[in-house]
Order: C-alpha cells, then sequence, then structure tokens
C-alpha cells in the first residue's frame, strides 16, 4: 500500500482547524498567551503542509516505489446511489499550484501575526480550512469532489472579508458571494448533466468518454449544441473567478476591503483556480466549443490586459492600482491558454499553442508570488500609517531602505524584467500568441508596457523625491518577522527568473501528453 501523502497534505490543516476549535477560553489563558498559541499552532500546522508537499514537487516525474501520486478512487458514496469516489491525483499543471498554496499559507499567517486581533481563532480557522479547499480543487480527479472543494473555499473566503476587512467589508463579501455562487450554479447543472450522460464523475472515465456529452438537440425546433452549452456553464464560473472582463468587478472591492491575508491568498492562489478550471475541464471537456469560442475569449482576454492597466493608472490607491494589476496579469494567462491557431483545425491538441499554454501556467505561479509579495507589502506600510493613498507617502525610501530594495524587486517581476519570475511567463504567452494571430499579441504586448509605467510610477511617487510628510520621518524600516515574510517570495522570484527549465519541466511531463 502507498503512503497516502496527498491525503495526509491535503487534510492535516483541518486537523489543526479542529485542534484549534478545542482550544479553551480565557479560563486558562491570558487573552495575549491565548493569541499566541493560536498564531503558533496555525502556523506549525501550516509549515508542516509545506514540508510534506515538498516531495510532491522533487519526487514529480521521477521514479518512485514510496511516492505514487494517485490515491484512489475508493468509494464516497454508495455506487447504488451514484458514482463517485474518493480519486485524488497530481499532474505537472497541479503540482506547482499544490507547492504555491502551501509555500503561501504560513507565509500568509506569519504575515498578519500582528495584524489580526479581533476574532483571532475564528480566523486562523477559516485560513486552514480555505487551504484544504484550496489543496482539494487542484488534486481532485473526481468532478463531485472537485466541486466540494471549489464551494469549500468560498465560505472561509466570505467570512475573512466580511468579519476582518475594511469599511465596506459587508458589501464586497456579499458582492463576491454573489457573482462566485452563481457562476458555480451553472457548472454545478453542467456536472450532473455530464454524469447523465457518461455515467460516472471519475475524470479518466469522463475524458475517455468525451464524445458522449457531444450531442445536438432540438428545443422547440431550435438545434442546439449541446457542447457548446456546457462549455458556457464552465466557462461562466471559471471566468468570474479569473476574473475576466466584463466579470471583473467584484476583485477590486474585494482586494481592497479584504485584510492583508486574504488579499494575497485571493492573488496568490484564488484567482487561479479559475485558469486551472480551463485548462483542466472547460478546454479538454469540450475542445470543439473551445475552437469557436477561442476567439471571442481571446478578445476578451486582451480587452482585460488594456482596461486592467489603465484603470491601475488612474488609481491613487495602493492596494486598489495591484488588484486592477491582477486583472491585467490574468488576461495575459487567459490569452496564453487560448492562443489557438485557425490554421489548422481539428483536435485540440492540433490548434493549442504549446508556448502559450507552458507560458500561462508558468505566469499563474509567477503571479502567484510577485503579485502576493505586494500585498504583503503593502499591507505592512499600512499597519505603519494606516493609509493607502499614495500621496501620504514620497522618499520613504530614504527612512525604509530595506523596505524599498524589496519593494523594487517585486515591482520589477511584476513588470517582467528578464531574470525575474514575470517575464519568463510573460515571454512564453507572447511568443504563443505571436505564433496564433500576429494582431493579437500586438495589443496584448501593450499591456507589457501599460505595466511598467503604472508600476514604475507607483514607486516613483511611493519611495522617491523628498520625504515632506512629517509622519513618515519616524517609520520603521522592516523587522526581521517581515523580512522572514517576503525574504523566502523574493527569492523564488528570482530563481524563477533564472532557472525556469527545473519549473517548466514539471508543466512540460503533462503538456507532452496533453498536447502532443
Amino acid at each position: 500500500m502507498k503512503f497516502p501523502l496527498m491525503t495526509l497534505v491535503l487534510f492535516l490543516p483541518t486537523l489543526g482547524a479542529i485542534i484549534l476549535m478545542f482550544i479553551p477560553s480565557d479560563r486558562l489563558f491570558k487573552p495575549s498567551n491565548r493569541d499566541k498559541v493560536l498564531k503558533t499552532i496555525a502556523f506549525i500546522f501550516s509549515l508542516i503542509t509545506f514540508l510534506l508537499s515538498i516531495p510532491l514537487l522533487t519526487k514529480f516525474g521521477a521514479d518512485s516505489s514510496f511516492f505514487d501520486f494517485v490515491e484512489g478512487p475508493y468509494e464516497w458514496i454508495n455506487p447504488e446511489y451514484i458514482n463517485t469516489s474518493y480519486h485524488l491525483k497530481i499532474d505537472g499543471i497541479s503540482v506547482l499550484l499544490v507547492i504555491l498554496t502551501t509555500f503561501l499559507t504560513p507565509i500568509i499567517l506569519l504575515g498578519s501575526w500582528n495584524s489580526i486581533n479581533v476574532r483571532l481563532k475564528e480566523f486562523v480557522v477559516c485560513m486552514l480550512l480555505m487551504e484544504t479547499g484550496m489543496i482539494g480543487a487542484f488534486v481532485a480527479w473526481d468532478l463531485l469532489l472537485f466541486y466540494v472543494f471549489w464551494e469549500l473555499m468560498l465560505i472561509p473566503m466570505y467570512f475573512i472579508i466580511g468579519i476582518w476587512g475594511s469599511e465596506k467589508k459587508i458589501y464586497a463579501a456579499v458582492k463576491f458571494f454573489i457573482y462566485t455562487m452563481v457562476g458555480s450554479l451553472f457548472m454545478f447543472l453542467a456536472i450532473l448533466y455530464i454524469y447523465i450522460q457518461v455515467g460516472s464523475f471519475d475524470l479518466d472515465i469522463i475524458y475517455s468518454s468525451i464524445n458522449t456529452i457531444n450531442l445536438n438537440i432540438s428545443i422547440f425546433g431550435i438545434h442546439l449544441n449541446v457542447q457548446h452549452i456546457l462549455f458556457i456553464a464552465f466557462a461562466l464560473s471559471f471566468a468570474i473567478k479569473v476574473p475576466m472582463f466584463p466579470f471583473h468587478t467584484w476583485l477590486p472591492d474585494a482586494h481592497v476591503q479584504a485584510p492583508t491575508a486574504g488579499s494575497v491568498i485571493l492573488a496568490g492562489v484564488l484567482l487561479k483556480m479559475g485558469t486551472y478550471g480551463f485548462i483542466r475541464f472547460a478546454i479538454p471537456f469540450f475542445p470543439d466549443a473551445a475552437i469557436d469560442f477561442a476567439p471571442a475569449i481571446s478578445i476578451l482576454a486582451i480587452i482585460g490586459i488594456i482596461y486592467g492597466a489603465f484603470m491601475a493608472l488612474a488609481q491613487s490607491d495602493i492596494k486598489k492600482l495591484i488588484a486592477y494589476s491582477s486583472i491585467s496579469h490574468l488576461g495575459f494567462v487567459m490569452l496564453g491558454l487560448f492562443a489557438f491557431s485557425a490554421i489548422n483545425p481539428g483536435t485540440i491538441s492540433s490548434v493549442m499553442s504549446y508556448q502559450g499554454v507552458q507560458g500561462a501556467i508558468y505566469q499563474m505561479i509567477g503571479h502567484g508570488l510577485s503579485t502576493g509579495a505586494l500585498f504583503l507589502l503593502v499591507g505592512m506600510i499600512y499597519e505603519r500609517r494606516h493609509t493607502k493613498e499614495m500621496k501620504e507617502f514620497g522618499g520613504i525610501a530614504k527612512v525604509m531602505p530595506i523596505y524599498a530594495v524589496i519593494f523594487m524587486i517585486t515591482t520589477l517581476a511584476s513588470i517582467g524584467l528578464p531574470g525575474l519570475n514575470g517575464f519568463v511567463g510573460e515571454f512564453l504567452i507572447l511568443f504563443g500568441t505571436f505564433k496564433a494571430n500576429w494582431i493579437f499579441g500586438a495589443f496584448a504586448a501593450t499591456g507589457v508596457i501599460l505595466g511598467a509605467v503604472y508600476m514604475l510610477i507607483l514607486y516613483q511617487k511611493v519611495f522617491f523625491g523628498e520625504c515632506k510628510n512629517p509622519k513618515n520621518l519616524s517609520l520603521k524600516d522592516l523587522s526581521i518577522r517581515e523580512i522572514i515574510v517576503v525574504g523566502p517570495l523574493v527569492i523564488l522570484m528570482i530563481i524563477m527568473g533564472v532557472v525556469p527549465n527545473y519549473f517548466l519541466d514539471k508543466i512540460k511531463i503533462t503538456l507532452d501528453s496533453f498536447l502532443r
């Protein structure tokens, strides 16, 4: 029997959350001591989860008798009632996203060590439960099991925004919940239809039986292609989660109102659920529909790239600027996924751009690191000044030199400077797009220029010039804890920029079988 490593990584955060729920009240602890215990337990469980997940990456693609990255299928519900199972599997796409999730969670908990002081137990429980939901969505190889984890993520995030957010937190939380829930309901109906046609939720069976749901039906004399309808149902749910233009309006509110921890996990992992859903489900399930809708989705992605960049240029709130930059960056990911060639119609593997998909997956990971780091850095300055307005700063590089250096590296990574993580993903995406459609590639390239403009303007206004505001003269530079929080992110940005092949090779293992 193989060691159930994935199950352990998946449910260890939940075990930590259950233990935290039973931590006694203030009768046995002073409030300050109790908070330290809660934070420490949550951090230890998240850190152990990350350490246990490392072999998933290092052993992936290597021969090993101990590590087998398939668990199940094990009977979950009686097959007489419904044919679903507990089935986990990791490939070159999901392994990087799992590592990103387990890597960011302890960093987020350590980063919020001093910023969350109200209802702390509920906060750390929500964070750990959300980690299980995110990992589960990436490793589930049963469609119903995936949907359970997909919905599980929604609840903790709703509370994180609604309880620990800023002034308009309830509005932002409800908007986030409604948008994502509506999209999820459409996907759920499509999942039920697939089950009725195929007779199973197992992805291996669905992939091999996909032609059975490629049917034409007639309703009131109107001929409908079922595959196109199902693609739209899945795509709507994933497009909202990305979010793609024009389904993006919930994101700036959620980012601005969420606490720093919520913003980091939202930008770092949750937005990737949408792009992951496209490449895992929507495109391979419904290849003909994906080919037909590719031009429209590519145009919406380009609009999102340019629109997000111009909206970022117009912002005075640092956090809102970074939120709109996410819309622009995720537009690149969508463009890479749908950089199809109309010259060679046929199967999905004959029209998808190898470089475009590889770059999209790489960009998903790189964006999680650089944008996550930016939100952490904004949170650190907010804790000191309680403002995110650019006009309140200026010249702080003189009083916070370490902070300024780390912010600069992260800024350069975000705009895609060669030698840092952002360059590799954007280059591959644009290369693949130009091969498929040079007009789309030309328009998308303007987003790279605009990205450099708004990020460098942000840096210039906050860090350069004279430090005229007296409130900034007494700012303390980053503490040891804060350096430990952002330091690993900066190191990984450099590693991904200098030695990208280590990560690209993991992706290649899966794409070779998926696209060729």
